[in-house]
């Protein structure tokens, strides 16, 4: 597994190249590449240097990115890889205005399979994308040339869109990590779209650290996309617990790509300390199947069918027969799809009660170009198998390098969750990594006594998704006094002595809509108040109220409550 600082931002940024140098360089790269078909419109390097924010203090400064060519970039023709179609937008889309504030400098739009639509990469005008390791095979698609960029350095990290799998498929097969968010969490406003109620911006990096940072700079309503929404963070639980097919039960096609590597995966993840749980993958995959099979691609032809009805000669054909696929589905059969998805999503709530997470492949095969050129619509049917259903039952989901084959063909895996737990997510795909990453629950809370970790009570916490963030020491002024009654026996801080030591206590990050609850469980006397640590910041922690010296020791002299135990044998 990759180390935490590899190929990371912090690396990118360390260089002490001037960004028109770096621009110049990677822009003879891209002509060096130029085979691999990448681009659709690279700028040049005063292009880019123009939509510089000229904060030299951002985020993302010192970073450049690629754009897929379905979302806007203020004064570049969007095409979405069909020439015939392009318009030239004013401004640009959200995300890529926010990554530009933050100080992420543009490099230029890139190919895909056209009007995004298609898993393959070979859909375009311009030429089949071809993978950055193997190039008689296929990158995948539609978010093509944005992964192969990142894959090449040719940009540090990318921009693509998923309604299918576009954000994981390049991802997997260019040994690289795809974040799909939740849907509605990052805004499509200034997004082309394919199917409007399922296309979420996705990102491209080398590592997790680096999509999960890029995810908070993006995230977020702008106001403007109304299918935006903020959803209240999940967290999982500790250990998380996975589930994960047999592998036999995925029937890889060829047994030299993916039954090994699968295997590889879920032991990693076993090792991690993950619970791991037997599942059957039938019901996501006939969940899958709704997207092309069902009313869904009615909302493509609703995107394009227009266009596609005035000028048929400028689209892909493949493109079109899909598209054109929409316009018989009727609203009977709309809604018989929608019940149907109904159906399976309560099916896939059953096991989302019983664990965190699922494991599953971003694809079974990797394909060569010949061999999507020959039969098209299946072999594209095919690698969608695990990731069709993601949007359609409302999941975040994450894909990852997992261990490459014996012929060295990178292989990929998804983790994937309900709506909300981008976060979660995030975190077991860095430790699968083996990167540091700890993403934070939102409330800080301190504990002095049987909370602590290894402690009766530490449970409580573990169980809501909490996590010890350190250990720290309250200011001079408080108590320690050891409650009666228990088991367990509580502790409880008082404010108001002077001149008293500090306490030793530990700071726990909770996710916010988990105190309530906690809240419900702590007996009187103790309640929340806020606690002054002794670097002056104020956290919220327990405390004891009125009542709370009636039959109580005082331990404050030992200075922690382990202290006290020890010595109380």
């Amino acid at each position: 597994m990759p180390s935490p600082d590899i190929d990371g931002f912090a690396r990118l940024r360390a260089t002490d190249e001037s960004m028109p140098l770096r621009l110049d360089r990677l822009l003879d790269s891209s002509r060096r590449n130029a085979a691999h078909n990448i681009w659709i419109d690279r700028l040049s390097s005063a292009a880019s240097l123009a939509y510089s924010s000229g904060d030299t203090a951002g985020p993302l400064t010192g970073l450049t990115f690629a754009i897929k060519d379905n979302i806007d970039l203020a004064g570049v023709p969007t095409t979405a890889a069909c020439p015939a179609y392009a318009y030239t937008p004013e401004r640009s889309a959200t995300a890529v205005a926010r990554l530009m504030a933050a100080g992420a400098v543009p490099l230029g739009k890139t190919n895909l399979d056209q009007f995004a639509t298609g898993l393959v990469g070979t859909r375009s005008p311009h030429g089949a994308c071809r993978n950055a390791l193997f190039p008689e095979r296929i990158s995948g698609g539609s978010s093509a040339g944005s992964a192969v960029a990142v894959a090449l350095g040719e940009a540090d990290f990318a921009l693509g869109t998923d309604t299918a799998g576009s954000g994981r498929v390049p991802a997997a097969l260019n040994g690289l990590v795809g974040l799909k968010p939740s849907r509605g969490l990052l805004p499509i406003t200034g997004v082309l779209p394919a199917c409007r109620s399922l296309d979420c911006v996705t990102t491209f990096t080398r590592s997790v650290a680096d999509a999960a940072r890029l995810f908070e700079i993006l995230v977020g309503p702008d106001g403007e996309d109304p299918g935006c929404r903020q959803l209240t963070p999940c967290w999982f639980r500790s250990p998380a617990r996975v589930a994960v097919p047999p592998t036999a039960a995925l029937a890889f096609p060829d047994p030299g790509y993916g039954p090994a590597e699968f295997d590889a995966a879920r032991d990693r993840l076993a090792a991690l300390g993950c619970e791991i749980i037997e599942c059957d993958p039938a019901v996501f995959e006939a969940a899958g199947r709704l997207l092309y099979e069902g009313p869904w691609v009615a909302e493509r032809s609703a995107a394009i069918g227009d266009f596609l009805r005035a000028a048929p000669e400028a689209v892909h054909p493949v493109t079109a027969r899909i598209i054109a696929g929409g316009e018989s589905i009727d609203a009977v059969a709309t809604f018989r799809g929608f019940d149907r998805l109904r159906e399976l999503a309560a099916q896939a709530e059953l096991l989302f009660a019983e664990v965190d997470a699922v494991l599953l492949p971003t694809v079974d095969r990797f394909p060569t170009i010949d061999e999507v050129e020959a039969a098209p619509i299946e072999v594209n049917t095919a690698l969608g198998r695990f990731t069709n259903f993601m949007n359609l039952l409302d999941y975040a989901a994450i894909a990852i390098p997992g261990r490459s084959t014996q012929q060295g063909l990178p292989f990929g895996i998804t983790l994937f969750a309900p709506a909300g737990s981008d976060r979660a997510l995030l975190e077991l795909a860095a430790a699968f990594q083996g990167e540091v990453f700890q993403a934070r629950r939102g409330f800080t809370l301190a504990v002095a006594g049987a909370h602590m970790s290894g402690l009766p009570l530490n449970g409580q916490l573990t169980e809501r998704g909490g996590r010890l963030i350190r250990p720290a020491r309250t200011a001079s002024g408080y108590r320690l006094l050891a409650l009666p009654g228990g088991p367990p026996q509580r502790p409880a801080l008082v404010p108001g002595a002077d001149g008293s030591r500090g306490i030793d206590i530990e700071l726990w990050d909770l996710p916010s809509d988990r105190i309530g609850d906690l809240l419900a469980l702590v007996p009187a006397p103790l309640a929340f108040g806020r606690v002054r640590l002794d670097d002056g910041e104020e956290v919220v922690g327990f405390l004891g109220g009125a009542g709370a010296e009636v039959g109580a020791r005082d331990v404050t002299a030992y200075g922690s409550w382990r202290a006290w135990l020890a010595a109380d044998g």
